[in-house]
C-alpha cells in the first residue's frame, strides 16, 4: 500500500507529521476532515513496513481495531521506529487496557468519540514531550498508588532541590517542557534534563507516573 497524504500540506518548519497506521480509508478521510483547520498538520495514511523508511513523521496516530493485538503492533512499531511518538484511538477501552498500553510506550490514548478540539489538544501536548491521558485513567493510577505505593515506587522519601521542585510542580500542573523552560527562564533541553533526573529519582518510566508520586506524597499540591 502507497502511503497516501492528505491535501493540506505545508512546508513550515513547525509542521506537525502524524501518520495514521494501518487505519481503512475512510477512518483516514475522517481524522483529515477533523484535523481541517489545523494548518501546521500533515497527515499521512501508512502501514507498519512503511513507517519504517518514513523518518519525517513525529507522531502515530494507532487505532485499537478488532483482530489485531494492540500491544504486538506496539511492540513492532517501537522497534522500527523508538523515536516515533504512538497516541492510541479507540471506542470504549478499559482503563486497564489505556493504563498498560501507555506503559508499553504509548504517549497517550483519545477516545474515537472524542472532540475535535481534545483530539487536537492531545497531539499538540504529545507532540510536546509529555503523555494525555483521560481524568478518569488517572484517577485510577492515583488510587492505585495510594493505596499500594510500596508496589511501584520505591520505599523512603526522596529528596529534590529547588529546581527539581519548581519542574515539577509545573509538570503536575500540565505545563509542557517549552511552556516550563520559558516560565523558569531556562532552556527547553535544561528541562528535559531535569525531568528526565526526577524520573530517575523516583524511579518511574513516564510523566504522568512522576504526577502521580508527587501528589500522593504532598511534594507539590493538586490543583
Amino acid at each position: 500500500m502507497k502511503a497516501a497524504t492528505a491535501m493540506k500540506t505545508t512546508s513550515t518548519k513547525s509542521a506537525i507529521r502524524i501518520a495514521v497506521v494501518e487505519s481503512d480509508p475512510l477512518r483516514f478521510v475522517g481524522f483529515r476532515a477533523l484535523f481541517d483547520s489545523e494548518p501546521d498538520f500533515e497527515l499521512v495514511s501508512a502501514s507498519l513496513a512503511e513507517l519504517a523508511n518514513m523518518p519525517e513523521i513525529d507522531l502515530v496516530l494507532l487505532g485499537n481495531r478488532n483482530g489485531q493485538n494492540l500491544f504486538d503492533v506496539m511492540a513492532s512499531l517501537k522497534a522500527s521506529r523508538p523515536d516515533v511518538r504512538i497516541i492510541v484511538t479507540g471506542a470504549g477501552m478499559d482503563e486497564e487496557t489505556i493504563l498498560k498500553a501507555i506503559a508499553a510506550g504509548s504517549k497517550g490514548y483519545v477516545d474515537e468519540a472524542a472532540s475535535a478540539s481534545e483530539f487536537v489538544q492531545a497531539l499538540r501536548i504529545v507532540h510536546q514531550g509529555s503523555v494525555w491521558a483521560p481524568r478518569r485513567v488517572l484517577s485510577l493510577f492515583i488510587e492505585r498508588v495510594s493505596t499500594s505505593p510500596g508496589r511501584i515506587f520505591p520505599a523512603g522519601r526522596v529528596t529534590f532541590t529547588d529546581r527539581e521542585k519548581e519542574v515539577l510542580e509545573m509538570l503536575v500542573a500540565g505545563r509542557s517542557n517549552k511552556e516550563i523552560g520559558s516560565a523558569l527562564g531556562i532552556e527547553e533541553r535544561t528541562v528535559k534534563a531535569h525531568v528526565a533526573k526526577l524520573m530517575r529519582k523516583v524511579g518511574v518510566q513516564n510523566r504522568i507516573a512522576l504526577s502521580v508520586h508527587a501528589i500522593t506524597h504532598s511534594l507539590v499540591t493538586a490543583k
